[in-house]
């Protein structure tokens, strides 16, 4: 029974673990779809396009699946898809934003308003969460692509405005408008990224209990799993 139960347990996690890969890749595949579709299908000349496909190999995803997706925004032409931002608060009054790609809107926003209402929270207007965030250009790196002190001097020379690293990876800010600017040049020298976006970063974090802790990560989860949510962005700070 024990053996029976053990791969009762990794049949169960794999199959999670595979429903989550073909869930990023969908997502993935959406994005370099509509990046594709409103510009050229060249990379090369499309920095959108350009940070998707790297954003998909860093995840694995296959390069049938990429040139899948680029062939799709050519074959549907009536495929519209949306980019709508959600802002509110969920559980503990945590400001949260989610950033969609969709092709109904009132699907996903009515989606979006029964996750939060479920986990205790409400949608709010637009401007009324974000102004606890700064949006920023952010590239990251794995540290394993180049040193700490090379990436520093990188970053100045890009015209960055910070770089930070960890031992998984390096993370270059810079505003909104420099973001494919800066990137060009580290281009130059570097061509494996991690990923490449305009995200919402936090001005100040706040803890949570430790008793709320399982709520707001199943909020989260909730969100991620949504089919039209690409991005989710909080000022929420786990504590390890």
């Amino acid at each position: 029974m024990a053996g029976h139960s053990h791969w009762a347990g990794i049949k169960h996690k794999k199959g999670k673990a595979d429903k989550q890969r073909s869930k990023i890749f969908s997502k993935l595949s959406k994005e370099i779809t509509v990046a594709a579709k409103h510009g050229d299908k060249d990379p090369n000349t499309n920095p959108r396009l350009r940070s998707a496909i790297q954003a998909a190999r860093s995840a694995n995803m296959p390069k049938d699946n990429i040139e899948r997706a680029i062939d799709k925004s050519s074959l549907n032409t009536e495929l519209k898809f949306e980019s709508l931002r959600y802002e509110g608060f969920g559980p503990e009054k945590i400001a949260v934003i989610v950033e969609t790609l969709t092709d109904n809107k009132n699907r996903t926003a009515s989606n979006i308003r029964t996750i939060f209402q479920k986990a205790g929270g409400s949608l709010g207007t637009q401007g009324s969460a974000s102004h606890n965030f700064n949006q920023l250009g952010i590239i990251k790196i794995d540290a394993k692509e180049v040193s700490e002190e090379r990436i520093l001097e990188l970053a100045i020379e890009a015209g960055a405005n910070e770089c930070k690293s960890n031992p998984d990876f390096h993370e270059i800010q810079c505003s909104v408008d420099d973001i494919y600017k800066v990137k060009k040049e580290i281009e130059k020298e570097i061509t494996n990224f991690i990923s490449t976006a305009i995200e919402w970063v936090p001005l100040n974090k706040v803890k949570p209990t430790k008793e709320k802790k399982e709520d707001l990560i199943n909020f989260f989860m909730s969100l991620q799993e949504d089919d039209d949510v690409q991005n989710v962005y909080s000022n929420v700070e786990f504590n390890n």
